[in-house]
């Protein structure tokens, strides 16, 4: 059932993303190292290992009881593209070395098709997997995401003003009552949920828990908004800003859903109640009500851009579930090894960081058009 029966070579995996704001990850969830190379970042740009560290710390794994037990301090190395504190417009090579790596949990289901994991489609694609943990497919690989993600943050910031700031929504029932435009990174990272709204995460947290508790785990939504972005960055036709939002956070592992601004909620409202209307803000054009989630057409519009990101629950469950082997014979999978019950809370700077690289590449787009 694995391997394609004719023999034939299959294409490589792609792993890179972004038109002039290039990036490319590399590494398996348990090989010797992850990280991503970076190309077309600008020259001149403030750019310390401090500033990509500290979104690492934000995403590694064993940073709370709500998170996997994998100890990884994920430390940054900066191989190239930085000299003296500033980026010198060559690419940019960031490395983070696999210190807490332990593939024997795994042994045991190598030749097993984890329910929900990617084993069965990646060995259907490709004819040969990585079973240690899922290899490419592990949300191991955003390390590199997350890495070339804090590098975009900072261009946004220095060239742009530009900031992005997720939070986590909505986890089993729980909903965070915050105000998109107010909400700030401390508040964010103040309860390890990385829920603003304290009374709402102390529900999530509870639920976490319990899920843990009984070897099981839940999914939520991850919101995040981006301010400061200015008209004019996107396409009107298969460019779209919003569309490459979407493509960027559903290509994040565990991501089900993507909606921007009303999403779905619009679809259920008259376009006389859902339209933004315009007024004047001195010289700038602004609207009433930002529905839109601040693209219109497919480009920015000056408001703020709101997204949701759906997460299923973690495949991974330690409760009995009936399965099937590479060989076709159906089996019982009893899982073992060190996983979220949860990812909602690492996955925050993940969303952050595909919004970052999304808008960052719009923008040197937008600048090699017009200047």
């Amino acid at each position: 059932m694995g391997a394609p029966g004719d023999g034939r070579a299959q294409p490589p995996m792609t792993s890179t993303t972004g038109t002039v704001f290039r990036v490319t990850t590399f590494g398996e969830s348990h090989g010797p190292a992850v990280g991503a190379v970076v190309d077309g970042c600008p020259p001149g740009i403030p750019l310390g290992p401090e500033a990509i560290q500290r979104q690492l710390d934000r995403r590694r794994p064993g940073q709370s009881p709500l998170t996997t037990r994998r100890d990884e301090a994920d430390r940054v190395e900066v191989l190239s593209g930085v000299f003296e504190g500033r980026t010198l417009g060559t690419p940019i090579a960031l490395l983070v070395r696999n210190r807490d790596a332990d593939a024997s949990p795994y042994e045991s289901m190598r030749h097993v098709y984890r329910p929900s994991h990617a084993d069965y489609t990646v060995d259907a694609r490709y004819g040969a997997r990585d079973w240690r943990g899922g290899g490419r497919a592990s949300a191991r690989e955003t390390v590199g995401r997350v890495a070339a993600g804090a590098v975009a943050r900072e261009v946004l910031r220095h060239l742009f003003g530009v900031e992005v700031v997720g939070w986590v929504d909505r986890i089993a029932g729980a909903q965070a009552q915050v105000d998109p435009g107010a909400v700030a990174e401390a508040e964010v990272d103040a309860h390890p949920t990385r829920c603003p709204d304290p009374g709402a995460a102390a529900s999530m947290e509870e639920a976490i828990l319990a899920a843990r508790r009984e070897g099981d785990t839940v999914g939520g939504v991850v919101a995040a908004v981006a301010r400061g972005v200015p008209p004019g960055w996107g396409e009107p036709v298969f460019d779209k800003l919003h569309a490459d939002l979407g493509r960027a956070i559903l290509s994040i592992p565990a991501c089900k859903g993507f909606e921007v601004g009303s999403g779905f909620g619009g679809a259920g409202m008259r376009g006389s109640e859902h339209n933004d209307g315009f007024y004047m803000e001195g010289d700038r054009v602004r609207t009433r009500t930002n529905r839109s989630g601040g693209v219109q057409g497919g480009i920015s519009n000056g408001e703020a851009i709101l997204v949701r990101a759906a997460f299923k629950p973690v495949a991974t469950v330690f409760v009995p579930q009936r399965t099937v082997t590479d060989a076709g014979e159906e089996v019982e999978l009893r899982a073992t090894g060190r996983h979220d019950p949860c990812v909602l809370p690492r996955a925050v700077p993940v969303v952050e960081a595909m919004i970052a690289l999304v808008l960052l590449d719009h923008a040197l787009r937008r600048r090699a058009q017009v200047g």
